[in-house]
């Protein structure tokens, strides 16, 4: 990082995703940047340890943003080869870090700050991870909380789960007035840190719930090491269990994050629930909703004579559960023989799973109802599509729905996220605008269908969803007003004192 970089007003945190993967939380973050041209910003990017070093943006980060610092996750410089009672310092650690994979808290991270601070500039995978200090203290961590389980095991996972938590805590911060992270997760401690050390104001925007989503790969990884598969998402009670040092760890990265946040903004309500699961203070709670800009869609019109077309916009990977879209559209020609499916988005991510789907197209027969289209312009696609699919089996709020509701395109979900609210309407709607389409479960292709095939057969239903989730996008999710929200949080935040307290401002109204 270059040193003596000007103070940004806003310090962006981000956990791999903008610049470098696009859709969903970078095209927030980009719309967010562009939003506030008269505000500085700084990006802290977290970035995979395998991740590619010539990796290319794939967006132009706007003028406005005066500084970008990556730090590569477990990649943690060597720093000396010898500091004055090591084995001291790291049997100082050990309680806390025992704490941090025990589900601990606040206290226990910044003791371990305190502790890492006056030597952040020796301190190094030397020391840390690979001196006889470092594998007394593994082996200690070891005999207590996971001796039943494989040693070796038990060591990658410790030195991946630590050699993270280092990398965070070692890296320079850049300065701002104000520190902003789009999840919890190691930008949650990231942002802890920061506002620890700095004293300025943390605010974190949730889209998913990090927990949550680590929870299904976790419960789902072969990278951990587990032969004992779980039978549904929760992770088991068995202390043991080198799955919950991971899941433990990062409830402990949310509990940090929400305690040191000044507010704790997510985009829907039901999320909000998870959030006080995870301990957060429900005074600090706030929703603040995607939003888009209304008027760049609401006047695509279908092109005429199209046969009943539907849509699924994102990217294929396995999170979009692309292969329930699949067999809904096999689900669906039955009932609407001359269906036309389109599967809009960028193949590459995932090409295994990629050419799975396509041989599932094959095997089902419809390479002539579905196309596979790569990126896409999506108001281009909007002309040709009567109906919008989302299979997701994870998702915070999707702009897909947004978009194609401004278009006056309804949509069918999964029960994810946001969708719900957006579809039927959240509880403070007033007066009530309508069904705008359905929800259905996960991986359910034929309730999907069922609710696909009404929606394409039944007019007078369809035309009341189209009116319906075209209101609702108009009085709800205007960019326009969204971004005035977070114009006056921004500008309440930089106004705080240097000697922000959260004691001092909580109850401070925006």
């Amino acid at each position: 990082m270059k040193q003596d970089q000007p103070q940004a007003d806003v310090c962006i945190i981000l956990e791999g995703t903008y610049p470098y993967v696009s859709g969903g939380v970078s095209g927030w973050t980009h719309q967010l940047l562009e939003a506030h041209s008269d505000l500085t910003f700084h990006l802290l990017l977290l970035l995979a340890p395998d991740v590619k070093d010539d990796i290319k943006p794939k967006y132009q980060v706007p003028d406005n943003v005066i500084g970008m610092t990556k730090i590569i996750l477990q990649k943690i410089p060597k720093g000396s080869k010898h500091v004055f009672k090591l084995q001291s310092i790291l049997q100082e650690l050990e309680p806390h870090f025992r704490q941090i994979i025990h589900q601990g808290g606040l206290n226990d991270m910044i003791e371990i700050i305190e502790l890492i601070k006056p030597l952040r500039k020796k301190l190094g995978s030397h020391l840390l991870l690979n001196s006889k200090a470092a594998w007394a203290q593994c082996i200690e961590i070891y005999k207590k909380d996971y001796s039943t389980s494989p040693f070796i095991d038990y060591f990658w996972t410790w030195r991946a789960l630590f050699g993270g938590l280092y990398s965070i805590l070692l890296e320079k911060l850049p300065s701002a007035k104000v520190y902003h992270a789009v999840s919890t997760g190691y930008a949650g401690i990231c942002l802890a840190r920061a506002q620890y050390e700095t004293g300025r104001p943390a605010l974190l925007t949730e889209h998913g719930i990090y927990t949550n989503e680590r929870r299904i790969e976790i419960a789902m990884a072969d990278w951990l090491f587990e032969d004992k598969l779980f039978s549904d998402l929760s992770v088991q009670k068995d202390e043991g269990d080198l799955k919950n040092m991971w899941l433990n760890a990062f409830l402990t990265y949310s509990k940090c994050t929400y305690d040191t946040c000044y507010q704790i903004i997510t985009l829907y309500e039901g999320n909000q629930e998870f959030q006080k699961e995870d301990g957060a203070d429900p005074e600090k709670l706030r929703i603040i909703p995607n939003g888009i800009n209304v008027e760049e869609y609401e006047h695509i019109e279908r092109e005429p004579f199209l046969p009943p077309t539907i849509g699924l916009i994102g990217r294929v990977v396995p999170i979009k559960d692309i292969k329930t879209y699949i067999r809904t559209c096999a689900l669906t020609k039955k009932s609407v023989p001359d269906l036309m499916a389109y599967i809009c988005g960028p193949t590459e991510e995932d090409e295994e799973y990629y050419q799975e789907c396509v041989d599932l197209v094959n095997y089902l027969g419809l390479e002539e109802t579905i196309i596979f289209t790569g990126k896409i312009n999506i108001k281009e696609y909007f002309t040709k599509m009567h109906l919008s699919v989302l299979t997701s089996i994870s998702e915070a709020q999707p702009l897909v729905i947004l978009e194609a509701g401004a278009a006056g395109i309804p949509s069918v979900t999964t029960d994810v996220g946001a969708c719900r609210e957006m579809i039927l309407g959240g509880s403070a709607e007033e007066p009530f605008l309508g069904k705008a389409g359905d929800v259905v479960n996960l991986s359910d292709p034929e309730a999907m269908s069922k609710a696909v095939v009404k929606l394409l057969t039944d007019k007078e239903h369809y035309d009341s969803c189209c009116k319906a989730i075209q209101n609702r996008v108009r009085k709800y999710y205007n960019k326009v007003d969204l971004d005035i929200t977070y114009k006056k949080l921004y500008k309440s935040c930089c106004q705080m004192d240097d000697d922000f307290s959260l004691s001092n401002h909580k109850n401070q109204s925006i």
